[in-house]
């Protein structure tokens, strides 16, 4: 075989199984195919190469099906309750005792010492069909009046229910009215700061760990947090579980120690994941920490033997490194400075003795 040569005959490649290869060819540039195009696709020729342009069929790229969204039912949506200012239950309560005693008054049923101390007419016409219905109205609208009150507090909101329906959702604070054969379940919707106990998680070579994470959540869609499931911080806690099983976690004492970028990048996947399960069920999870990372007891001891030995290991390499760099440069100055005049046999057992005097104390300083 011949070895390659250009048009002016200098050699590109010279060895006994090379051939001639024009260098374009090499180094050409092939433009991708447009996604998704399945027709061919015509390379152009570069300019004073003399390559002809030449056509290549494009792959096919086949579109990724997307990701199923579970959700939860579609008609659960959060919407407004319907409630009164607690002024209308006071004044309606009101006026049921007042009615009440009114009734009482006419079936006799007040002292009559009681009566005059008032200066009403002292009247005893006794429980009638009359009397049971004012006394009996009174009483119904006493209780209709004072039996909804309720206090809307910050932070707080009611879900309303009404024989296993759902009826609305109540975010107001103050004094409201409420219709009392309501269903009212009160829910906490500030946001939340959750500390997990230790949860079983893996590295990435499958070493057993125990994970503390900081979630920073809230409820955003009340009616789906209450009614969606059965208990809405029993589900944040298996979803965050259900994280950690699936990703990775860095053990990073164990790797050269905690950055923030490996902070943040861990947090961040776990962020996305735990808050993609949660929001079917009307959570917003904004932060997943991991703020304490540790080996599973059954792995500590062997681990931690483990990662003594490579920081010892360490330790040695870097100190023989130093002490390397040291003879070397001793045994230069003293050569060109003409101190000693050492053959190769003098030289290498000067070499061995500055070695060991080195490395020696620098284990003695280290201890």
């Amino acid at each position: 075989m011949r070895p390659a040569r250009l048009a002016h005959g200098e050699r590109l490649i010279h060895n006994e199984v090379t051939t001639e290869i024009p260098v374009h060819l090499l180094f050409r540039d092939e433009p991708a195919p447009a996604a998704g195009s399945a027709g061919p696709a015509f390379v152009g020729r570069r300019p004073d190469t003399g390559e002809q342009p030449r056509a290549r069929r494009a792959v096919p790229v086949r579109p990724q099906p997307p990701r199923p969204v579970v959700d939860a039912d579609p008609e659960l949506v959060e919407r407004g309750g319907r409630v009164l200012p607690g002024f209308v239950g006071v004044l309606a309560g009101g006026a049921g005792v007042a009615g009440a005693g009114l009734g009482a008054w006419w079936a006799g049923l007040v002292p009559a010492f009681a009566v005059r101390a008032i200066g009403l007419p002292y009247v005893e016409a006794g429980l009638g069909h009359e009397q049971w219905a004012v006394l009996g109205g009174s009483g119904a609208l006493a209780l209709l009046g004072f039996g909804g009150l309720a206090r809307g507090r910050t932070g707080g909101a009611w879900v309303l229910g009404l024989f296993g329906r759902y009826r609305g959702t109540v975010r107001r604070t103050g004094l409201l009215w409420v219709n009392p054969l309501l269903l009212r379940r009160r829910v906490d919707v500030r946001l939340r700061h959750w500390r997990s106990e230790p949860m079983p998680a893996v590295d990435p070579n499958g070493v057993a760990l125990r994970v503390v994470v900081l979630v920073v959540w809230r409820v955003r869609d009340t009616a789906r947090a209450v009614l969606g499931v059965d208990d809405h911080e029993t589900y944040l806690r298996e979803c965050v579980e259900a994280a950690l099983a699936r990703v990775p976690v860095e053990m990073s004492a164990a790797r050269g120690g905690a950055t923030p970028h490996r902070i943040e990048a861990a947090a961040d996947v776990f962020t996305r994941l735990v808050a993609a399960d949660v929001a079917p069920v009307g959570l917003e999870v904004f932060s997943v920490q991991p703020v304490r990372v540790e080996y599973a007891p059954e792995v500590a001891a062997v681990m931690h033997r483990s990662r003594l030995a490579a920081l010892d290991a360490q330790h040695r390499d870097t100190v023989l490194s130093s002490v390397v760099d040291s003879v070397e440069d001793t045994v230069t100055r003293l050569t060109m400075r003409g101190l000693v005049a050492l053959d190769d046999h003098e030289r290498k057992e000067l070499v061995r003795d500055l070695t060991v005097a080195f490395y020696t104390g620098r284990g003695d300083a280290a201890r």
